[in-house]
């Protein structure tokens, strides 16, 4: 046994040292070829003719880091300017190698500059101070929510969907959030609105990656964000109350990013080289079907959604849309957007493809398949064959992002506009209500209407089943409908057909619960007095996350969200929702509140406090953020005066901006604080810290990683000091737990040392 196992660790060390070449080479490179790709995409003739090796050329270059500045806060503009001014101008002066660096570009077709992308590759990044310290910005302000990594491509499909703030959006399957943090923005596009009307339920199937998507969506401190775990292919229809009476809830937009094979990520997912196969569009083309139908079903008349895939495969792109527009029976049809992003180069939608099998064999329409190949191929995945009812459907206003043109990913995105509802909602009515009576007199079993068997294709099936949601005849079908779809029966739980009212198994965490507090709820009492709330201020709108016991943390969510949650608690599992106002805080029931204000929403309760603001100057700012506990002595005079006459607690300390002198920031700045005997601190996490004083004109930066370590001994003593100094506000603010910074290029999560912060024009860990 010994003599074998030591053979084998010889043998490993052996294949390690010829692997490597040396210690610390890593692996070898994944070779950027595939064969059987080329071969499919010069066949379909997707690229245009002459191009194709510029195309290919492309797919294997890297791909440019993309950055979108947050576009809601009123920030926008002052970092944007910081940007410009700072950074980008002293970037093109610098030379690496030899070589002179590009300065990052504007994209074209993003309104208001507010999209940049550069070909700085990490490697780059870390040999020059003054790169790493941009790289050191892009990852602060990254953190707190004024800037998002984001590839450009994936930036197109919020842009198409004409967001107002009064529309209530779903994303269908939202994980990671770059989308959703778009769409969040441009619901609160006027930051003087704290409670937009609309809302943005976020959905993914995967319950960790909901977790990812929290993270995302919790930067932008928005109250009209929720966060929901469910199979897309089958999301309940939810319920509202409107004007006294319930009501099916539909949406204004969808986004209905789907899953795909990704064959237009290869520039930055580059194992897809190696794994890229015809085979993965087969499997995928049905899910992507459904999802898109399911979400046509909630769409309101009127209403858009766009389709997405970052996949460039007709399979998974035109063949989805077409199979759509010919079950929608003339509800819906795909809108022109050629003129909605000028400068963005794209190619149309083609109506003519060919379907390969991994094998290399080719089928060109659906009468060609053997009957063997009928499980893995559908009718669906070929064109129309009706030349007229291909030419109506106007697949040509499909787009097509080839990674050549403007050195981008791969992508493909379609706008689709609902002109009446579904016909199968409107098909069978009285079946319906025959259900709804069967269902609740013979609780043994399904309704009649589920045993369907002679619907042509699938998906179809699965879509007469679930049109019973808007109706809201047979509430419980919708989350057990698609269960008779066979190919996604083993991925959802509890769905062998059950008694109509049980309900539906959910996985992964269990979540607390969401509790609304009722307008006479004694934490009002004290909060009312202690910060004289406005009288329109909406208690109603106010929850917490324990039945029992006291409670920790206030939340709001706006009144349309609350509408949502309290009609569908046991119809959808909710992961998140609602922007933290309050912390409970025990040293500050002596002073005449428990209750703390909390930085992540205090923009959206500032508006309804009317005492315990202090206005404060610039100077007063770079005072509060740099120094710990400062004397109320070091404030002007102005805000030393105000503070004097407020008891101690809880405080607003608001900047207004002065628009005569615009060398000060041209935005508003709200930031928590605590009035104490004779001293006055600020409540603000480190990394929004980092961003106030940069917009103030404080160079903000650490040392590069990876000190020796003498360095990190001589410098001890410092970061000590800085953890007393910074490390308790932010904690306090639970800024610092599970702590994670972004790479520009990868979104690595990296160590990072605490900076020391000083009153000067610096401030550095050195």
């Amino acid at each position: 046994m010994g003599k074998r196992s030591r053979q084998r660790q010889k043998n490993q060390t052996a294949g390690r040292d010829d692997r490597d070449a040396g210690w610390g080479a890593g692996y070898a490179d994944i070779v950027k070829e595939n064969k059987l790709f080329e071969h499919y995409y010069k066949e379909q003739g997707l690229v245009p003719e002459g191009e194709f090796e510029q195309f290919m050329e492309a797919m294997r270059e890297p791909l440019p880091a993309t950055i979108r500045i947050t576009g809601y806060k009123s920030h926008a503009k002052e970092i944007l300017h910081c940007l410009k001014d700072k950074y980008f101008k002293d970037i093109q002066e610098v030379e690496i190698d030899g070589q002179k660096i590009e300065a990052p570009q504007p994209l074209s077709w993003y309104p208001d500059e507010q999209a940049w992308h550069t070909n700085m590759s990490r490697k780059i990044i870390r040999k020059s101070p003054l790169l790493e310290k941009f790289h050191q910005f892009l990852v602060s302000e990254t953190e707190s929510g004024n800037i998002s990594r984001q590839e450009a491509v994936s930036m197109i499909p919020p842009l198409l969907l004409k967001i107002e703030s009064y529309h209530k959006i779903l994303d269908m399957c939202a994980a990671p959030g770059s989308k959703t943090a778009q769409l969040i923005e441009m619901l609160h596009a006027d930051m003087d609105v704290p409670f937009p009307e609309g809302f943005v339920i976020a959905n993914d199937v995967d319950n960790k990656r909901c977790y990812l998507l929290v993270h995302q969506a919790k930067r932008l401190n928005s109250p009209c964000i929720m966060v929901v775990n469910h199979d897309a292919s089958c999301i309940p229809m939810l319920k509202i109350d409107s004007e006294g009476k319930k009501d099916i809830l539909f949406y204004d937009r969808i986004l209905c990013d789907v899953p795909c094979s990704g064959d237009g990520t290869m520039r930055k997912n580059i194992d897809v080289w190696k794994k890229w196969t015809t085979s993965n569009s087969l499997h995928l083309h049905g899910l992507q079907l459904r999802i898109a139908v399911r979400g046509v079903e909630q769409l309101a008349v009127g209403g858009r959604m766009v389709y997405s895939t970052c996949s460039l495969n007709p399979i998974e792109d035109e063949a989805v849309i077409a199979a759509l527009l010919e079950k929608s029976e003339g509800a819906l049809e795909l809108a022109d957007s050629s003129a909605d992003l000028p400068g963005l180069k794209w190619m149309p939608g083609v109506t003519s493809w060919k379907l390969m099998t991994k094998e290399g064999q080719w089928y060109p329409t659906w009468s060609e398949v053997p009957s063997s190949r009928h499980t893995q191929i559908r009718p669906t995945m070929f064109p129309p064959t009706d030349p007229e009812k291909l030419a109506s459907m106007h697949l040509e206003r499909c787009m097509r992002i080839l990674p050549h043109h403007q050195n981008t990913g791969g992508f493909f995105v379609a706008v689709l506009v609902k002109k009446a509802p579904m016909p199968w909602n409107k098909r069978y009515p009285k079946l319906r209500k025959d259900m709804s009576s069967i269902s609740e007199t013979q609780a043994g079993g399904p309704p009649a209407a589920l045993s369907l068997t002679d619907a042509p294709c699938l998906p179809e099936r699965a879509v007469e089943e679930e049109a019973e949601g808007p109706e809201g005849i047979v509430e419980d079908v919708v989350p057990k409908g698609a269960s008779l779809a066979q190919e996604s029966t083993a991925k959802q739980e509890g769905v062998c057909g059950p008694p109509p009212n049980k309900k539906m198994k959910l996985s992964g965490y269990k979540e607390d619960p969401f509790v609304f507090l009722t307008e006479d709820d004694p934490v009002f009492t004290s909060i009312q007095s202690f910060y004289d709330m406005s009288p329109n201020f909406p208690k109603v709108n106010v929850l917490t996350r324990t039945h029992d016991g006291k409670k920790r943390h206030l939340y709001m969510v706006s009144k349309e969200l609350r509408n949502v949650l309290l009609n569908n608690s046991e119809r959808m599992k909710v992961i998140n929702t609602g922007v933290k106002v309050w912390s409970r805080n025990s040293d500050g029931e002596e002073f005449g509140c428990a209750f703390r204000l909390a930085q992540e929403g205090i923009y959206t309760l500032q508006p309804y406090i009317r005492s315990r603001i202090i206005r404060v100057s610039v100077e007063d700012i770079k005072v509060l953020l740099t120094q710990e506990n400062p004397f109320l002595s070091k404030l002007e005079n102005d805000a030393h005066a105000q503070a004097k006459k407020i008891v101690m607690g809880s405080i607003v300390l608001k900047y207004i901006p002065n628009p005569n002198n615009p060398a000060e920031p041209q935005c508003p700045i709200q930031l928590c604080g605590w009035r104490g005997k004779t001293s006055i601190r600020a409540f603000v996490p480190r990394n929004e810290r980092f961003h106030y004083l940069r917009m103030l004109g404080v160079e903000v930066f650490r040392d590069k990683q990876g000190l020796g370590q003498k360095q990190r001994d001589a410098k001890k003593e410092v970061k000590e000091d800085v953890e007393g100094e910074l490390g308790k506000d932010a904690q306090e603010e639970g800024a610092l737990e599970n702590e994670e910074e972004l790479d520009l290029e990868a979104g690595d999560e990296n160590g990072s040392s605490q900076p020391k912060m000083d009153s000067g024009k610096q401030v550095a860990s050195s």
